[in-house]
């Protein structure tokens, strides 16, 4: 039987796996389009696209939703339009790539962040925005009024509480395990507080979707741009699918094997096959609606360990 090529992979996970455009046009903001200032002109997002089986109509829904939700704004010059990151959101950007290209496993000392807000000290919009936006940072409710996390991001703290207009009104906090209190070890609280499976179950799915795929480009010459471009989107677009809903939490608190490791080490070596063809052909887009459109920034090459 004759092997499957890297382009047939391709076509069959877009058969079978066809991302969400909104999504999709996400996903080449953060790991396409921000390292080269942010902005590109729709007609260039459309060709960025398009191999990926989304069409115009599609773009543009898109496009719109995402400015809408205050991702995005928009501009105009005669009939052409281009997009840019939102300032305001640029830094959920900046936590969300520093998620997926850095190692998992932060070293943990064993100190807990915790947000405290009782019962009638803040109103019941304020307190709903707080969870669910923490929530997304990997916090977890371990009561009400309580949230925690054994190695949170104080700076993405303290950007939450001033987007929802918290600070100065929930209490802020690291706490550690009181020697010889007899009291239960904090670690225990990972148990608690946070169901895992779903995240396990997107690791492992990711992993035996992907291993395949790395066999195939080792095994196979250096992909042309536009297929290497394709091949960097679906694979951060998946890995981020499941790793935006991993918690952080550190190694030493996970059960071990831990498949997050395992699915970046993967997503690792496979974009170190891809980016710089990929980036190739993201340049050859993006100068064609745009002579002076800028290289890549720095952040790009420490992307996975370093590139270069």
């Amino acid at each position: 039987m004759t092997q499957p090529s890297s382009h047939e992979w391709i076509n069959h996970f877009l058969e079978t796996d066809p991302p969400r455009s909104k999504s999709l046009v996400m996903t080449i903001f953060g790991d396409a389009i921000a390292p080269h200032g942010g902005r590109l002109w729709l007609g260039s997002l459309i060709e960025l696209v398009a191999p990926l089986g989304v069409t115009d109509r599609l773009v543009r829904t898109s496009v719109f939703r995402l400015v809408q939700e205050g991702w995005l704004v928009a501009n105009r010059e005669g009939r052409r339009s281009s997009y840019a990151l939102q300032p305001d959101a640029a830094p959920r950007f900046a936590r969300a790539n520093r998620r997926i290209y850095a190692p998992p496993g932060v070293d943990w000392n064993g100190r807990w962040t915790l947000l405290l807000a009782p019962n009638g000290s803040i109103d019941s919009a304020l307190r709903a925005a707080v969870r669910k936006e923490l929530e997304w940072e990997g916090f977890a409710m371990l009561a009400p009024g309580l949230l925690a996390h054994p190695a949170a991001d104080p700076d993405g703290v303290a950007e939450v509480l001033r987007r929802v207009e918290g600070g100065g009104k929930i209490f802020v906090c690291a706490a550690t395990e009181l020697p010889c209190a007899g009291a239960r070890p904090l670690a225990e609280l990972v148990r608690e507080g946070w169901d895992l499976s779903a995240v396990v179950t997107g690791y492992r799915r990711f992993i035996k979707e992907f291993s395949p795929l790395l066999d195939l480009l080792r095994g196979e010459p250096e992909p042309d741009p536009q297929q290497a471009f394709i091949v960097r989107t679906l694979l951060i677009h998946a890995y981020r699918r499941v790793q935006l809903h991993d918690p952080m939490l550190p190694l030493a608190l996970l059960p071990q094997p831990w498949p997050g490791s395992e699915a970046y080490a993967l997503a690792q070596a496979i974009y170190r096959l891809v980016w710089a063809p990929a980036e190739r052909h993201l340049m050859d887009v993006l100068r064609r609606e745009d002579a002076g459109a800028p290289e890549a920034d720095s952040g790009l090459y420490e992307r996975f360990g370093q590139l270069r």
